[in-house]
Order: C-alpha cells, then structure tokens, then sequence
C-alpha cells in the first residue's frame, strides 16, 4: 500500500454520484460494500475506493483521525 493513498482518504472529494463532494474517508460503509459488489470504478478513484472499504469493512476507519489533523 502506498502510504500517500491514506492521506488521500482525508483529502479528495468523491467526484461523482450520490456521495459527489463528501470526503472518501466519510463515504457511508453500505456504499463502500455496494462498489465491492459492482465493481470499483478503474484508476486512482477506484483504488482509493477499495481502500477505504478495506480499512470500513475491517473497523480499522479511527486508523485515518491523526490524519485528518493534520
């Protein structure tokens, strides 16, 4: 994992449908399991997407706080 990916979590805006604007990190965990089940989109957006449903999934979101204090 490329650790610029976790910082990016707290920092890029979901660009498009439903959640368009909110934060990845603050993206609602049912949305996050609906992309693992459709398929994330492909690039930079998709990667950050299944990360962050990882890190959802896994109860490990409290891991990206130090960051959002930055």
């Amino acid at each position: 994992m490329d650790t610029r990916h976790l910082q990016l979590l707290v920092t890029r805006e979901m660009p498009f449908g439903k959640y368009q604007g909110r934060l990845i990190a603050d993206l609602p965990g049912q949305y996050l399991n609906w992309f693992a089940k459709v398929g994330f989109p492909p690039g930079e957006i998709g990667q950050l997407l299944a990360l962050m449903q990882e890190l959802d999934s896994n109860g490990l979101s409290p891991l990206l706080d130090p960051l959002r204090r930055k």
